[in-house]
């Protein structure tokens, strides 16, 4: 591939390059662009979609900071990268709040809310009233907004036609997922399991738990925009893209989610894909294949250390979270997942620490 956004001298492909760039700009720029969207939010007329909408800000911020990152990569287009990452990350955001704590079941109402995100990723979209089926309907315009800055943002990415499809693939069976995991509970596993079958073909190495996990992630999208934000992008690179983040490093990043949300989704009531293998044996067996071909998959890419360095980082990132040391099972896990630990995940391991006592 001939990428010259992602090759050379722009990209940081060392630790301390990288986290210089992340906390001089992507961290403050992140903060900034979510301030816009709090100031909106606060102002929401309907109680339970205000309160949906600050939760997730307040709990999801680090999704916002780590898709950030890839605006490293390119800082010369930041000013695009960096609003579009954080408005689409925070309607995915709100909407799996509002699901999750949802006052429905109906899965045509999950469905019209995340047309919300396929509008976002089409600069030619119009805007509906993604609340048409439930009963909370006036959020004062704070979705639209989110829908339209993201359109903007996206118009301004050179190469975004030659990307388009694979991004609208990701995000339709992001929605795909939100749709079957909050349906009503004795439905779930059946609807997850058939829309597995008509995708199994394509993933013989992976479970049907893994592939609905790797759908939930935002990482392949974000990575599509890095590639998009190219002048010279070619049709035949974005394709070869998208398959090296999906479906490995996808999966890895919701499998560590998962993995961590064990106890706090065993309380809620709520689906868990890493509670599906028989074994704790069976979960680190593969975890730790998915790790391997995540990092296989992205030395196809031109700065593979740039890559290379965000895997190590999401397992740095979640396996420092305070729930793991909360769950003796996780903390098993994750020991054994951090053994023989890299020095990049190390040093990543004590910058996450150090971000966190930063927000809390």
């Amino acid at each position: 591939m001939r990428l010259t956004t992602l090759t050379g001298n722009r990209v940081p492909q060392s630790p301390l390059k990288l986290m210089h760039r992340v906390y001089k700009y992507v961290l403050p720029e992140v903060e900034r662009e979510l301030g816009t969207h709090r100031l909106i939010a606060e102002r929401i007329p309907d109680a339970e979609l205000r309160t949906q909408a600050l939760n997730s800000m307040d709990s999801k911020k680090f999704h916002c900071q780590g898709g950030g990152v890839y605006a490293a990569a390119n800082l010369e287009r930041r000013h695009v990268l960096i609003p579009l990452i954080v408005a689409l990350q925070t309607i995915s955001d709100y909407l799996d709040n509002l699901c999750d704590r949802s006052t429905s079941l109906d899965s045509d109402d999950f469905r019209l809310l995340h047309q919300s995100m396929l509008d976002a990723i089409n600069p030619e979209a119009r805007l509906q009233d993604y609340y048409a089926l439930r009963n909370e309907k006036d959020d004062g315009g704070y979705l639209h907004h989110l829908v339209r800055t993201c359109q903007i943002h996206i118009a301004q990415l050179p190469s975004y036609r030659n990307v388009q499809q694979h991004v609208t693939e990701l995000v339709g069976l992001y929605g795909d997922l939100q749709v079957y995991k909050h349906i009503r509970k004795e439905l779930r596993e059946e609807h997850l399991l058939a829309w597995w079958e008509l995708h199994r073909s394509s993933y013989p190495n992976l479970h049907w738990n893994e592939f609905a996990a790797a759908t939930g992630s935002t990482l392949g999208m974000f990575m599509l925009f890095l590639a998009a934000s190219e002048d010279r992008l070619s049709e035949q690179d974005a394709a070869a893209i998208k398959n090296i983040y999906f479906p490995h490093v996808c999966g890895l990043h919701i499998l560590l989610d998962y993995l961590i949300d064990q106890a706090e989704d065993y309380a809620g009531g709520d689906l868990n894909f890493c509670n599906y293998y028989d074994t704790e044996s069976l979960l680190v067996e593969r975890l730790g294949t998915i790790v391997n071909r995540a990092r296989e998959d992205v030395k196809q890419l031109p700065a593979s250390r740039f890559h290379r360095l965000i895997i190590e980082g999401l397992l740095a990132l979640y396996l420092s979270d305070p729930k793991v040391r909360r769950q003796a099972d996780v903390r098993d896990v994750s020991r054994r997942l951090m053994k023989n630990s890299p020095l990049t995940r190390l040093f990543f391991l004590i910058n996450s620490i150090w971000i966190r006592k930063q927000q809390a």
